[in-house]
């Protein structure tokens, strides 16, 4: 497959030189994706699709070209080159300042994410079959009136070629699933889900992680949980100690760490999609951003992680590095033009593009808190009042992703150190880095998850991009609870 490709896009790499591009890209792209749902026991929803497209990216006189069409074939590809020197120079006419790319080393091989069961070998009735069980599980009470449940399956084949010497191919395969169930009663809607909201858990890896969610094993406590919130009292305003639970720990990384350390969103440059940072550059390695506790690793060799691979779309191998170190800023995160723009002398890897239709872009990589020791129960244990929260409903964070408010699906009071009652719709807010320097406590590596958030959009057009955000339960301290 790699020597095929190549040989289909050598002319569009030698056009591109020839033309006086300072560098170029071939990506060709082959996609495979699944999605399957039920509703009340009934199909919800059937998605196969399939697609092999190419996309030419070209560096003329500073600026960025790219042009992208399915059908790849030689001259298709040569025709693409010819439309992205157009653009590039166009581009060149308007833009601020000349795009200066940081050296790459250039690379030969191939990457695979593993996996065991392929989902696209199954049938679709094999998994209908259990999405139907456990939605009948979800229907054994008349509170409940809505029910959901979904697969899917993802699986991308990429070749990449540069005019500076990286050809390479890869293979990933992503699975994921969830159920909810929402009950009805006494004025109240109130919703559970599993193994995390809004589609539920997602990670690398073939049919197997559907397997070790126990989608059908869990739904009943799902039910019995949406139905128990009707009439559960309202989570009190106030300030309270706070631990939160893997799933919505995910969340709060994702929009309090990952996006404002995009370094493209940094400088301004992406804006228009949630919002520009407060972590300007002159914070690098000075600026507290959590306890000493708090670190924060990027790494895109991650085991089952969404955005683990062999190289970027920048041809950059896959790499481990700290965004916050024992509290302290230290990096961000950088492709090969905003590596520059930092004054690195390379990028970090995190230029990422949607299929082959898309340029790349700067897109967070796999983003994880690191655990501490201990159980979940030792954090517990250390509160006389407070709550236990997980699962997110809705959020919200400014505009430089600094204050932020989210409100979980559900509450479990902690009292003398002991697990308590539930409460519904528990909303906690707070400051980015005066939330992350409350933390005093994470459970140990044992208890630690990769969350999968298969859904990040960023961009125009937007593209959506998936990574995951390893995480154990943590405590934070003194945190303002909203009724």
């Amino acid at each position: 497959m790699l020597a095929d490709h190549e040989a289909m896009a050598a002319p569009a790499l030698e056009c591109a030189e020839n033309a006086g591009a300072s560098y170029a890209d071939v990506r060709i792209v082959e996609e495979r994706e699944r999605t399957i749902g039920v509703r009340l026991g009934e199909v919800g929803q059937i998605r196969q699709s399939e697609s092999l497209g190419t996309g030419v990216r070209v560096l003329v006189d500073g600026a960025w070209g790219y042009a992208a069409a399915p059908d790849p074939t030689s001259d298709n590809v040569l025709a693409l080159c010819q439309r992205a020197l157009a653009q590039a120079r166009a581009s060149a006419t308007a833009r601020p300042e000349p795009v200066v790319l940081a050296p790459n080393v250039a690379a030969r091989g191939s990457w695979q994410s593993p996996f065991k069961e392929d989902p696209f070998e199954m049938s679709l009735d094999q998994q209908f079959a259990t999405l139907f069980e456990a939605d009948a599980v979800l229907r054994r009470a008349p509170e409940i009136r809505s029910t959901s449940g979904q697969m899917s399956f993802i699986r991308e084949r990429q070749c990449l070629f540069t005019s500076d010497g990286t050809a390479v191919e890869q293979d990933a395969l992503r699975s994921g699933a969830g159920i909810a169930a929402t009950a009805v009663g006494a004025g109240e809607v109130q919703t559970r889900s599993y193994p995390a909201a809004f589609g539920g858990q997602y990670l690398q890896g073939g049919y197997e992680v559907v397997r070790s969610f126990d989608l059908v094993g869990n739904a009943e406590r799902v039910r019995e949980e949406a139905v128990e919130l009707l009439s559960a009292p309202q989570c009190p305003a106030g300030v309270h100690d706070l631990v939160l639970g893997g799933s919505q720990l995910a969340l709060q990384i994702h929009e309090s760490v990952g996006h404002p350390n995009e370094f493209d969103r940094v400088l301004g440059f992406e804006a228009d999609m949630a919002g520009r940072s407060f972590v300007t550059p002159e914070k690098r390695n000075t600026f507290v951003y959590g306890s000493p506790i708090v670190n924060l690793v990027a790494d895109c060799t991650l085991p089952g992680g969404l955005s683990t691979f062999g190289w970027d779309d920048d041809g950059v191998a896959a790499q481990r590095w700290h965004v916050v170190e024992d509290g302290v800023h230290r990096n961000y995160l950088t492709n090969r033009e905003f590596a520059t723009r930092l004054g690195d002398a390379a990028s970090f890897g995190a230029n990422r593009a949607q299929g082959w239709a898309y340029p790349p872009q700067i897109r967070i990589p796999n983003l994880s808190l690191m655990p501490g020791s201990g159980a979940p129960e030792d954090l517990v244990a250390g509160i006389a009042h407070g709550f236990f929260l997980d699962t997110v409903k809705t959020w919200s964070i400014d505009q430089m992703r600094l204050n932020f408010q989210f409100t979980c699906e559900i509450a479990h009071e902690i009292k003398d150190g002991e697990l308590g009652a539930i409460y519904k719709n528990p909303t906690y807010q707070g400051i980015t880095p005066a939330f992350w320097g409350s933390c005093d406590g994470i459970a140990g590596p044992e208890h630690w998850v990769p969350w999968g958030v298969p859904n990040c959009g960023k961009g125009q057009p937007m593209q959506v991009a998936e990574m995951s955000h390893g995480c154990a339960p943590a405590r934070f301290r003194a945190v303002t609870f909203v009724a």
